[in-house]
């Protein structure tokens, strides 16, 4: 780790919620407190987050995720409220101030919209804080049918010129095999090029409680890699690991930047 290194942190809503959709408080308490961290050493640091429509069926009592796309959109408006009243809480306590930027494709995709978003990106860390981004599921409907955070996380750190891009997840990394059907499945340490056949390990979608699954985290880091940016996919459930990862130590999959 450099001093001012760019660093994008992506985590998703099963990291962030237990299985009842309620916030895993502890777990953001302890996210929180490593990036806060990592910001004060110097990092400049980015926190893509999901979990607006997860937090929002949790407050409003939902039996599950909505399943039409207005009801995903009042309970990603209703989510992520709390979503941030949560975030800036806790980074408030540890002497952070964070700012909210919610984006949609148009925005990266349209030229003028991108260079607006760039020179806020370069004013927030300007004025030392931390942008926290969620795509804005209230309004983007092709994001919340199609979309997910982590597509959203490479385009950011692209968008950048990010160092690094960690995304955290339920599981420890790429593996050869299920790690949930097979016994002798193993972890897959360093990846230096994503071939179709590294893409066919991924297997199918999330939870009921997210978007994506791994498959996105590794089109995620197809893209992002491509951008000579190096990509991690880490369990999310113990945030130190992120310290470890930065110290060099080996965790999770890693996927090599490209030095073409």
């Amino acid at each position: 780790m450099q001093k001012n290194d760019r660093i994008v942190i992506k985590v998703g809503t099963s990291t962030l919620t237990y299985a009842t959709g309620k916030a895993n408080i502890r777990r953001m308490q302890s996210l929180v407190r490593t990036l806060a961290d990592l910001h004060n050493s110097g990092c400049e640091i980015v926190l893509v987050t999901s979990g607006a429509i997860g937090v929002g069926v949790g407050k409003l009592g939902l039996k599950s995720r909505p399943e039409t796309t207005p009801e995903r959109q009042a309970a990603a408006c209703i989510g992520q409220c709390e979503l941030m009243f949560m975030y800036d809480k806790f980074f408030g306590e540890l002497g952070c101030t964070v700012g909210q930027l919610l984006i949609t494709k148009s925005d990266i995709e349209n030229d003028e919209r991108q260079i607006n978003l760039v020179n806020a990106f370069e004013h927030i860390f300007k004025y030392g804080a931390i942008p926290i981004i969620n795509e804005n599921d209230s309004v983007a409907v092709d994001e919340i049918v199609y979309g997910d955070n982590d597509n959203l996380s490479a385009q950011v750190a692209k968008l950048i010129k990010a160092d690094k891009l960690i995304i955290l997840t339920d599981t420890d990394g790429l593996f050869d095999k299920n790690p949930m059907e097979y016994e002798d499945a193993q972890l897959i340490p360093v990846i230096k090029e994503i071939t179709e056949e590294i893409e066919s390990l991924a297997g199918g979608s999330g939870t009921n409680r997210g978007t994506g699954g791994m498959i996105t985290k590794i089109h995620a880091a197809k893209e992002a890699t491509a951008a000579h940016i190096d990509t991690y996919i880490i369990n999310g459930e113990n945030p130190d690991d992120i310290y470890r990862l930065i110290d060099g130590h080996k965790v999770g999959t890693h996927f090599v930047k490209s030095e073409a």
